[in-house]
């Protein structure tokens, strides 16, 4: 299992204005190189977004559902992502004096994944959520700004 967190500088309302634009996860997700609605309105609980993978020059297209929603405080979404298999990443975000603390958890489920997990595969995890929450914060920065919402 791999767990981080990256403080964002903006209320919990920034991250979700972000979180709720199926469009966004490719601006922030590593290796995803575009996200589309695929099914029901995102992020309802079920619902899903459409999405293409890059592993080196191989392409896949991929599926990430919505499996829980408790506003403001959690999104646990299932990811397929081709031969990898699936996996479950979870989002803990929490109010942290003017900003957010999010908590991303995420291990695999089914299909490779699931069979090559281990230490090794998790510190692999953790630089890529390193990455990816980095990300994160610069895309709900310049939705903030550009919205006119205030940092904390």
């Amino acid at each position: 299992m791999a767990v981080r967190h990256q403080l964002i500088n903006h209320p919990p309302s920034a991250l979700w204005a972000v979180l709720e634009q199926p469009e966004q996860y490719a601006e922030w997700v590593v290796g995803t190189s575009d996200s589309r609605p695929a099914e029901g309105n995102w992020p309802s609980l079920g619902s899903s977004i459409a999405y293409t993978l890059r592993l080196g020059p191989k392409e896949f297209e991929g599926r990430t559902t919505v499996r829980r929603l408790e506003r403001p405080g959690a999104l646990e979404l299932e990811v397929f992502s081709g031969p990898m298999g699936t996996a479950r990443i979870a989002f803990d975000i929490r109010p942290w004096g003017e900003g957010t603390l999010v908590i991303l958890d995420e291990h695999p489920l089914r299909g490779l994944g699931g069979v090559l997990h281990n230490a090794v595969f998790d510190a692999v995890l953790q630089l890529r959520h390193r990455a990816m929450l980095e990300r994160l914060a610069k895309v709900v920065d310049a939705e903030a700004d550009a919205h006119g919402v205030r940092t904390g």
